[in-house]
């Protein structure tokens, strides 16, 4: 079974076509890089893949299951099997490394908000936590606020909180475009590690193609909503890479086929 599988997915944002008929399918287990230039529609189709936002037409499937117009109920069951990480990477500031980590089981812990605070948290579940951070070598700063961490230590802390999770199916959104060369590239290296010792799917966004070139299966490339290059990375040169990043590479930049029919029957 394919954990992602999208089938000629549009989506628009008024008269602006962002995702023009998207076929994707990953299979379980696999790594999958995502590279594209800024307004090239990938933001817009991780948001359509964990649910964030709906597709004006086409299907998204996790694992099988449609989540294209789910309900609510079945939109959370879904969602707990996607782990996001963010570029920006959507800690609490002023709270520990270990009570954001905890935020993780919100999805999956009975009792809530309250279930999830350390002092109110089950034995089992903060060793889990404090598992999870250990794992990304941040269980020294479990008591330090996010706040007073590098970039470097907060994502991290992000990437331990999606662990506790547990999901099948990890979605990273430029993950290390908030860092500097040498961190971003510990944390690209963390991440594939961990995944693998999980046997995630993984779909990562990035723009770096250095990176792009060293790390996952497979590199899928978008330009101008459309997706543009799929292959094995080893199949893959950098040449190919460079060039989603010339011509027209934005949405707003390029028509759509609806627009270009358009202004054939007026011509």
């Amino acid at each position: 079974m394919n954990a992602i599988e999208v089938n000629d997915v549009h989506k628009s944002f008024g008269e602006l076509h962002v995702l023009r008929g998207i076929e994707l399918t990953i299979p379980r287990g696999e790594c999958v890089i995502l590279l594209g230039a800024n307004g090239s529609g990938k933001s817009t189709l991780i948001r359509c893949l964990n649910g964030l936002a709906r597709p004006d037409a086409g299907a998204v499937r996790i694992n099988g299951e449609l989540l294209t117009g789910a309900g609510v109920r079945r939109l959370r069951r879904l969602r707990r099997q996607i782990g996001v990480v963010f570029q920006h990477f959507n800690l609490v500031p002023n709270v520990s490394a270990l009570q954001n980590v905890l935020y993780g089981a919100l999805g999956r812990q009975r009792g809530g908000l309250l279930r999830t605070l350390p002092a109110f948290a089950p034995n089992e579940l903060r060793e889990r936590a404090m598992a999870c951070l250990d794992r990304v070598g941040m269980a020294d700063y479990a008591a330090s606020d996010c706040r007073h961490l590098s970039g470097g230590q907060q994502q991290r802390v992000a990437i331990a909180r999606t662990l506790l999770q547990n999901p099948e199916v990890l979605i990273a959104d430029e993950p290390v475009a908030s860092l500097d060369p040498r961190a971003g590239r510990a944390v690209m290296e963390l991440l594939i590690e961990v995944v693998r010792e999980r046997g995630m799917t993984v779909l990562c966004s990035l723009h770096q193609l250095e990176l792009a070139s060293e790390y996952g299966d497979r590199v899928v490339g978008m330009k101008a909503g459309r997706i543009e290059l799929d292959g094995a990375r080893q199949s893959i040169g950098r040449a190919s890479m460079s060039g989603l990043y010339e011509g027209v590479v934005r949405v707003d930049h390029a028509p759509s086929h609806a627009g270009v029919a358009a202004a054939a029957e007026s011509a």
